[in-house]
């Protein structure tokens, strides 16, 4: 294959800022030739506007059966991700989904499976894995140059958002419309960037506060702590309902300490390992001599454009995927462990039990608010 013909399945906010840089060419191989979406307003003057040629559909049934593209970019509300996927993998397509990758971990694998079943390229709009910063830091980890993970700390409380936000369509912040909160919402790129960088934690206690901030349905507030195989320990933080915010990654090892915050990063590196100081030092009070330094990051990157880059490469050069499409399932992990978690009162295991979860889950969903996602009613198992 030389060229991907690429349909995009949900034309609103992020549908149509894919829509706009590949119609512009700027994803070399890849040609924009289909758009889907419920609500036919739009696609009004779809193909004027992009300068393309253009296919139009008001129902993905009828854009994937049509024959037309090789790929599609998923682009709809969470909740339609993994059937969506599943239904371009049975008819022999290349996807590409926007985050997260759904709501339920048991849909997630459901998607999985499909995808590996298929044998096409499946990737996840995991942008932020793109930018240096980030990429530095799973290096400096991965590499072993911190030494063993000790600690972790994850402070994301930076998305603020009113009540304005959440009262603008009858969907958001519900658990029939979105299926959860600032986990759902805001921070599937914090929970992937988390589990990518660090490793998937084995146990969990967390709180998740529910409107505590907002009148919403659904999470706001959210505190989690985790433990790691090896004994290390993490905390999370993350809400929609505090200003200024703080983005800010500290990791502890065994050869010192890493911070990620504001776009710099920070590494205080122990001159010997911490744990041999511990146990060899005689002299009673003391630390490790420390040096700090500064580490450079390099220049910021493209981002939704890299991914999808990437995505193209791997469909025609069979390049390996910076965000593969199955690594998408351990974020929802965390976050379905999560609310698990304080929907239960207590521990929980992962990877998490995913029936109990999608109970748990379901009883919210009858008794929600928002019955509707675009347009698209939706039923009390989590189908449409």
């Amino acid at each position: 294959m030389d060229e991907v013909r690429i349909g995009i399945i949900g034309h609103g906010g992020m549908g149509s800022y894919h829509a706009r840089y590949l119609s512009k060419g700027q994803i070399p191989r890849a040609r924009l030739v289909a758009l889907c979406d419920v609500d036919s307003t739009r696609l009004d003057g779809a193909a004027e506007r992009y300068g393309v040629p253009l296919a139009c559909y008001t129902a993905a049934d009828e854009l994937l059966a049509a024959g037309g593209v090789d790929a599609v970019i998923i682009a709809t509300p969470h909740y339609f991700h993994p059937p969506l996927a599943v239904q371009a993998f049975g008819h022999g397509l290349h996807v590409l989904s926007e985050k997260p990758a759904g709501v339920y971990t048991r849909q997630v694998r459901q998607m999985n499976e499909a995808a590996a079943a298929s044998g096409r390229v499946f990737g996840v709009m995991f942008n932020q894995r793109t930018r240096p910063e980030h990429q530095k830091v799973r290096e400096l980890v991965q590499s072993g140059e911190l030494g063993e993970l000790k600690r972790v700390i994850y402070i994301i409380n930076s998305w603020f958002r009113s009540q304005s936000y959440y009262d603008s369509g009858g969907w958001r912040a519900t658990w029939a419309g979105e299926g959860g909160g600032v986990l759902a919402n805001q921070c599937p790129h914090n929970l992937d960037l988390w589990q990518w960088i660090c490793g998937m934690p084995v146990r969990m206690r967390a709180f998740c506060h529910f409107g505590k901030y907002h009148d919403i349905e659904v999470d706001d507030d959210v505190t989690a702590y985790v433990e790691y195989a090896n004994g290390a320990t993490g905390v999370f933080i993350t809400s929609t309902g505090e200003a200024p915010g703080t983005n800010r990654l500290e990791l502890h090892g065994d050869r010192g300490k890493l911070v990620l915050e504001g776009g710099k990063l920070d590494f205080w590196r122990t001159r010997v390992p911490v744990g041999d100081f511990l146990r060899e030092y005689k002299g009673g009070f003391g630390s490790p001599e420390v040096w700090k330094c500064e580490v450079p990051v390099g220049r910021p990157g493209e981002e939704h454009e890299a991914i999808t880059r990437n995505w193209v490469e791997a469909i025609v050069d069979g390049k390996p995927l910076l965000a593969a499409g199955q690594e998408g399932i351990n974020g929802v992990q965390l976050a379905n462990a999560m609310m698990l978690s304080t929907w239960t009162d207590g521990w929980v295991s992962l990877p998490v039990d995913e029936e109990l979860f999608y109970e748990q889950l379901q009883q919210r969903v009858r008794t929600s608010t928002g019955k509707k996602t675009d347009g698209v009613a939706m039923k009390v198992d989590g189908t449409f």
